[in-house]
């Protein structure tokens, strides 16, 4: 199992790495000459500005210097509203707690940026828990919803009775007892929902703001990711029409946004996580028969075992002892070991004391094996949360 994650582990960082490099080759293809471009042009307005007001180049690059700590410090040349009233600071500390972090305002004095190292530490794990629960719930909801629409379709087709919402005898309404909605279905209801939310937000951006809606559209993906770029920040003007109702709006959109696009991703995440078991299983299989024959020409003369396994029936609590090492000389047809024995005693105790500790104390509940057919099984953090709710959908209901 530990060489399995690490196989995993390796693959995905090898994985992201060619990403970031394909990433990085696109955007400077694209984004290169225009920088280019932009400095060419720079430098020329710059030349021709100290020949017209007879200044010396080194002494406006003084003035801009001192203009780009101004502007770190929340001076601008428009007319904006103060970064640090009261308003203005209960939008900083949003984008702190939910880590978009726009940049646009940021401490400058000694005691705000200790504050807030001690304020982010705190607010962030709180609002990643409260994105978490939201995902529990929103994973309930949808999942509640596309088991009734099954439901629905399976009495259309006569297999389950109209006037009970469970049948007795039937296959088929036994397996309904286990049935999930699949992690295809949930990415395509959460990618629908994040794209009508960030379609009205940018709805609500263009007229206000006078952005552009592609530019709106950007700005709703750089803020609901929680990426933060700060090249595009809503609600920054010192007045707006309807002010107050605007900067409500703001404040449930970016909200709204942040939590569909953060369950988005941790579906998302299971969809790769699928992808890399695919990927490990194939290159296993291609390895597997290269060593099965190599093993059946080198161990002709090994002695069998009076019952050899011909099936695995894996379940959850077992995973851990069929996966184990022992187990591949056991399915190989080679004689266990006293060592191998032993081992497979300590891991076969190890998971009966987790069960009757889990038992004790009421949790986990049982999933059934179709829970792993699905997609959802395993995961840490908002992972685990999500397979977990859709385990106990079924159980709840």
């Amino acid at each position: 199992r530990l060489n399995a994650d690490n196989a995993r582990f390796l693959l995905l960082a090898v994985l992201i790495l060619l990403y970031m490099l394909c990433g990085a080759a696109v955007f400077s293809a694209i984004e290169l000459p225009t920088e280019r471009e932009a400095k060419e042009r720079w430098e020329a307005r710059l030349e021709n500005f100290t020949r017209r007001h007879n200044l010396s180049r080194a002494d406006l690059r003084r003035f801009l210097r001192e203009y780009e700590e101004a502007n770190v410090a929340g001076i601008r040349v428009d007319d904006i509203r103060p970064r640090w009233d009261f308003t203005g600071a209960f939008y900083f500390v949003g984008t702190v707690v939910s880590t978009i972090g726009f940049g646009m305002t940021t401490p400058a004095t000694v005691g705000g940026k200790i504050f807030l190292i001690f304020y982010g530490l705190i607010g962030c794990a709180g609002t990643i828990l409260f994105f978490n629960l939201f995902l529990e719930r929103l994973i309930t909801v949808i999942a509640y919803v596309m088991k009734s629409c099954h439901e629905r379709q399976l009495r259309r087709k006569g297999v389950l009775p109209h006037n009970s919402r469970r049948g007795s005898g039937t296959s088929e309404v036994d397996s309904l007892a286990g049935w999930k909605p699949s992690v295809y279905y949930v990415m395509l209801i959460l990618c629908v929902a994040s794209l009508i939310i960030s379609c009205c937000a940018s709805a609500m951006y263009t007229p206000i703001e006078g952005w552009s809606y592609f530019d709106s559209l950007y700005f709703c993906f750089v803020a609901f990711s929680t990426i933060g770029f700060g090249d595009l920040v809503s609600s920054q003007n010192t007045k707006y029409d309807s002010q107050s109702l605007y900067r409500f709006g703001n404040f449930v959109f970016i909200l709204m946004g942040v939590c569909c696009i953060y369950s988005l991703f941790n579906v998302i995440s299971i969809v790769i996580k699928q992808s890399i078991n695919w990927i490990l299983k194939k290159l296993s299989c291609k390895c597997c028969h290269r060593c099965q024959r190599r093993l059946f020409h080198s161990r002709s003369n090994v002695v069998m075992p009076g019952n050899v396994r011909s099936q695995r029936n894996i379940s959850i609590e077992t995973d851990a002892v069929n996966e184990s090492d022992t187990d591949g000389r056991r399915l190989s047809g080679e004689m266990i070991s006293m060592k191998d024995f032993l081992a497979s005693n300590k891991v076969s105790l190890a998971i009966m004391q987790k069960q009757l500790s889990e038992t004790a104390n009421g949790y986990p509940r049982q999933m059934n094996s179709n829970s792993k057919q699905n997609g959802f099984s395993g995961g840490v953090g908002a992972l685990a949360i999500m397979n977990n709710r859709l385990a106990e959908t079924s159980v709840d209901r």
